[in-house]
């Protein structure tokens, strides 16, 4: 009879706002929840908001806030305070994490399994594995790391990290990657939580396609990064405007820099910028989205909550989802998850066919986009391209995952 297993969940992300920062927060929140439905006794050690309690279970989940006393003095959110964050978490982490649960866990006959995110983690991780050795129960627990980016690579130990753990990542571009580093990782995609495929209220899809009838209604959602080719996206809107399309952009960046480089390509470009704050739900969206006059850029300038960001991937003529460098490309998933026609790139999609699922963009030529979906524009080819990417991002369901993927590597 196989061991019950018992799992902690290693990263500085999580569900709460204060942890929320980009894709790594969804990856935790959608693995962590399906490691709990399946009932699996599953921890999130995260570093969490400061305010909320140090421990807390939810729904069979159980969640250790962690570094707190440092995230008081740091009120703008996970990253804040990074450095002295990251010590702490190595230092203190991994001796509470062996005393208090994998102790316990091994005496009663059940297998703890590790499972750490991202290089933050990385040092948490060497010092667990030396507490493992010192006790002389290290083939007792599974550990394994996983590298969703390629940020702070060059901060990390990588002999100590390989001796101390398994090593993976979510693409086949990711595994090709770091070859770079010596390292050989095994793939473990990743996955979409079940609220991922909840599908918008029709009448508010339908609201917006009509308000936006005689225009090419585009999305874009992800950080203002160069790798997420912003600049192309604003060059594309641009060409579509001059061939007559009356392209509408909605836009959604963060607090990057690299934002205000791509408003002024927008204004070199010629196209009418206006920003709304993003009202709560489909409601509030649609609202927010009235009066947009001429406009061909409309930047949001908060969070698009998941049911405006479902209706907005559904009703949008396109999802703009490319970038020059993607590990894995999560919002183009979401995009099919609910039925989006979603536009990627060609680096970190292994899910992505082109013209089978999705539009795959190759170069950083806005005539690209503009011919493709050109083409899909004028036939039943893009239902045809939607209705399969539905059937793809099912295969991506976190369950899926679990049982095809990672349960099968312990």
């Amino acid at each position: 009879m196989s061991l019950p297993v018992q799992f902690h969940i290693l990263s500085f992300e999580g569900p709460d706002a204060y942890a929320r920062a980009g894709g790594i927060a969804t990856r935790i929140t959608g693995l962590t929840r399906a490691l709990a439905q399946r009932d699996f006794d599953t921890h999130l050690w995260f570093v969490g908001d400061p305010n909320l309690p140090g421990r807390e279970h939810d729904h069979g989940l159980t969640l250790h806030r962690w570094c707190q006393w440092i995230s008081r003095f740091h009120g703008a959110g996970v990253y804040d305070g990074e450095d002295g964050k990251v010590f702490d978490y190595a230092q203190s982490l991994p001796p509470s994490l062996w005393r208090d649960h994998l102790l316990p866990a091994i005496a009663s006959g059940a297998r703890p399994v590790v499972l750490a995110e991202e290089w933050q983690t990385a040092d948490a991780v060497i010092h667990l594995d030396a507490l493992l050795r010192a006790a002389h129960v290290r083939d007792k627990v599974t550990i394994l790391w996983n590298a969703n980016n390629t940020f702070g690579f060059e901060r990390i130990h990588w002999p100590r990290l390989q001796a101390a753990a398994t090593i993976t990542t979510v693409s086949r571009y990711m595994k090709y990657k770091m070859t770079a580093q010596g390292v050989d990782p095994l793939v473990i995609p990743n996955g979409l939580g079940e609220e991922s495929f909840a599908r918008p209220d029709a009448e508010a899809v339908q609201a917006l396609s009509g308000r936006f009838a005689d225009r090419l209604l585009l999305t874009k959602i992800a950080r203002w990064d160069p790798d997420k080719r912003w600049l192309l996206t604003m060059d594309t809107v641009s060409e579509l405007k001059n061939r007559g399309q009356k392209p509408l952009l909605v836009a959604r960046g963060g607090k990057e820099a690299h934002g205000q480089e791509v408003l002024a390509r927008a204004y070199a470009r010629g196209l009418r910028v206006v920003e709304r704050r993003a009202g709560d739900g489909e409601a509030g969206l649609l609202s927010s989205l009235q009066q947009t006059g001429e406009a061909d850029v409309v930047v949001l300038t908060s969070h698009v909550d998941p049911q405006a960001r479902a209706m907005l991937f559904r009703g949008a003529d396109a999802v703009l989802a490319n970038s020059g460098h993607e590990p894995f490309g999560l919002v183009g998933l979401e995009a099919m998850a609910v039925g989006g026609l979603a536009c990627t790139g060609a680096s970190g999609e292994d899910y992505a066919v082109d013209g089978e699922n999705a539009l795959v963009l190759q170069t950083n030529d806005p005539h690209e986009f503009v011919s493709l979906f050109a083409q899909t524009r004028r036939s039943e080819h893009g239902q045809a391209l939607r209705t399969a990417g539905m059937r793809t991002a099912r295969k991506y369901a976190w369950s899926r995952v679990l049982e095809r993927s990672l349960m099968p590597r312990l």
